[in-house]
């Protein structure tokens, strides 16, 4: 069991990082589901992607079981989208999500420099 963990999501990957002090284990989920863009016409109120397919989400939702505290980043819209989704379906490891962070396409090594520099404080925060 792991006491971080950092999520870096897009709508066709999530990397998922565990985090202890020394050491860092990555997991990686895939969409199963081709990448289509969805036209916007002018009318049309969507995001122009379509939405992340539940089974996507609980393989995530599983690897972090254990983790006691959560870092969510990303571009766009997939970290809001699997926020959502751990409130509702998975309710004590949405608990556990201490943030929700824009981040690009960092590199791995980026990922987790922003991850133990972003704990590094938080921890002093959450006691």
């Amino acid at each position: 069991m792991t006491y971080h963990a950092a999520v870096w999501i897009d709508h066709q990957e999530a990397k998922i990082f565990h985090l202890t002090t020394q050491d860092v284990e990555k997991d990686a989920v895939h969409n199963g589901v081709p990448n289509h863009h969805v036209h916007r016409k002018a009318d049309h109120l969507g995001l122009g992607k379509t939405a992340l397919e539940p089974a996507f989400m609980t393989d995530i939702a599983d690897t972090l079981v254990g983790a006691r505290a959560i870092l969510l980043a990303g571009p766009g819209q997939a970290r809001i989208e699997l926020m959502r989704f751990l409130e509702k379906s998975h309710p004590a490891i949405a608990a556990n999500v201490w943030d929700n962070q824009p981040m690009d396409h960092p590199t791995d090594p980026q990922i987790v420099a922003a991850a133990r520099t972003y704990f590094n404080g938080a921890d002093r925060m959450h006691g």
